[in-house]
């Protein structure tokens, strides 16, 4: 009985020292949302430890710009790969959007005005429908048993390559305008 216990402990310790090491902000620079509630936190941990570098320069290019303001289109990140588009877009009927995961980046997703909707697929009824793309794959899914849930301002969204998602999914709000920032990290394995 004792070895079944020790497994447990060992992995409720570590989800326990991601969660601090996400709410120390010790990664934010400056940027103040936090990751959503759905985001796999020792995953996130991990990946900022083996590419702090790009993570850094992430938060810090988010905290220093007005993204109310910036213009939307796409923004290099000095003395880093990375791109940070910035997307005046509308929310859609599920049936008309797209299915997504990537092998290897990470996407980050942070609505900076109004509220996006994204699902998360459930990986037992879902399955690729068409070959692999350099860096997508789209997924056939049951509706029913993807889970769905709206970002605001106040949090971000990081979905791994495991996290097989659908962005901007209509809300139950009036307006579906919406301004999204997306970057995309480069996964670590």
């Amino acid at each position: 009985m004792l070895l079944a216990i020790a497994p447990m402990t060992s992995i409720h310790a570590q989800c326990n020292n991601a969660l601090q090491w996400t709410l120390s902000r010790n990664w934010s620079n400056g940027f103040n949302a936090l990751p959503d509630i759905c985001t796999n936190l020792q995953e996130f941990q991990s990946q900022y430890n083996k590419n702090q570098a790009q993570w850094d320069a992430m938060f810090k290019w988010l905290a220093g710009h007005d993204l109310q303001t910036i213009p939307a289109g796409r923004h290099p990140i000095e003395g880093t790969s990375l791109v940070v588009s910035v997307e005046d877009s509308e929310n859609g009927a599920l049936e008309t959007r797209a299915s997504e995961s990537h092998y290897h980046h990470i996407d980050f997703q942070y609505v900076v005005k109004g509220t996006e909707r994204f699902g998360l697929l459930d990986h037992d009824s879902s399955y690729p429908n068409c070959a692999y793309k350099p860096d997508v794959l789209h997924y056939d899914y049951d509706a029913k048993k993807a889970h769905f849930i709206d970002s605001t301002p106040e949090r971000f969204f990081l979905f791994f390559p495991s996290d097989w998602h659908i962005a901007k999914v209509a809300t139950d709000k009036d307006s579906q305008q919406i301004r999204v920032i997306v970057v995309k990290l480069d996964y670590v394995p």
